[in-house]
Order: structure tokens, then sequence, then C-alpha cells
């Protein structure tokens, strides 16, 4: 999927799930629950269990979201979930050899970066979009706001600390989309199998970023 498309998708949808999963039973259910409360773009983290065979499963299941997965360490990593059929892919920080690996596939790259050295970096190496992360703990939407300035060409997706209340801000002060998965997938309520409370906040969430 080359990069405009996902950029236009990100801007379309404006929010990504972020399941990671023991349980890969668990991790199915969960990103059917997030579908069905209208989710688009859902990343299944690598260290979830299976996560290969949880992807390669819902690319068929929901045909009409976008399947990634993320906290990716190394190309090894990175081409088995290209193989898998990861549609998008996220690590955690920059790493040239990655982001070169999944430019030459034409797929999607987003590494995470914090300071505007590591955000520059990552962008003129090919990432599609970098992860700001773990956003709130340099400020929250604040950090986003004052990097639009200097740094406002580059899309910015923050994660670690986004929550269903504070993500319309990050959007208003310059995100292109949030991350969201513990505040999506409260412990009790996955513990508890409560699906249709997940996708109703789920719901929530697209109603409040649209």
């Amino acid at each position: 999927m080359p990069n405009q498309v996902w950029l236009t998708q990100l801007r379309k949808h404006r929010a990504i799930a972020v399941i990671r999963a023991s349980n890969m039973e668990i991790g199915e259910k969960m990103a059917m629950a997030v579908a069905s409360g209208g989710m688009h773009l859902i990343e299944i983290t690598w260290n979830s269990d299976r996560a290969a065979e949880l992807i390669t499963k819902l690319r068929v299941k929901l045909p009409d979201c976008l399947i990634g997965t993320g906290t990716l360490f190394n190309v090894q990593q990175l081409k088995e979930a290209i193989s898998a059929g990861a549609q998008f892919l996220f690590s955690p920080h920059v790493d040239v050899e990655m982001i070169d690996a999944a430019v030459a596939k034409d797929i999607p790259m987003i590494p995470g970066a914090l300071t505007p050295t590591e955000i520059v970096t990552a962008w003129h190496q090919g990432a599609s979009c970098v992860k700001v992360f773990p956003v709130q703990a340099v400020g929250g939407a604040s950090y986003i706001k004052s990097l639009q300035a200097p740094l406002g060409h580059i899309p910015l997706i923050p994660t670690g600390g986004v929550t269903l209340d504070n993500a319309p801000e990050f959007i208003e002060v310059g995100a292109v989309a949030v991350g969201l998965s513990s505040e999506l997938f409260p412990k009790k309520l996955v513990a508890a199998e409560n699906w249709q409370a997940i996708a109703h906040h789920t719901t929530q969430l697209i109603q409040k970023l649209a």
C-alpha cells in the first residue's frame, strides 16, 4: 500500500486500535469488537500470541479494515509481518534498516520517536509518518502542538497516553491520527468479554473524531 493511500486512510479515520493480546482467540474478539464499533485501522502488536496467524486471519475476516502490526524490533520480524499480510508497520524506535526494508516493499513504516531530531531522522529516511511515543510523558497534546511550527510537514501519530477524552485534542493541534490501546480495551471489559461495551466505546471515539 503506497504511503499516499495510507495517509488518506489516516486522515479519514483518525484512530488506530492497538491490540496486545496474550491469547489469540481473545485478540480476535478484541479486533472484531472495535471493527463492529466502526474502527477501520487495527494494529496487532507483534508480541501478541500468534500475531502472524491473527493478522492473516483478520485480513480475511475484516476486508474493510486495514490490519497492521507494531512493536517490531528488527528486519526479520518486519519481513515475517509483511509475509503474514500486515498492511502497515509500527516500531517503538527509529531503525534505518527497518525503514529501508519497508520502503522497498512499499509498506507504510511508522517508527516511534520522541525528540525533534529523532522525528526528522525517521522522516528523512523514508518513514510514512512518525509515532510520537510516549506522548503523555512529554506534555501530551501541548507537545504535539509545539512541534507543528517547525515540523508541521511531518504526519505525527501520538500514542502512549491518548484517552477517549483527550483524543480529539490531539487531532485539533495537528496530529494526523492517534493510537489507543488500554483505553479502548480496559482490562475489566476484556476479562469479562464485554465486547458490546468495547464496541460502544469505539463508536463514541470515532464520533468525537469525525
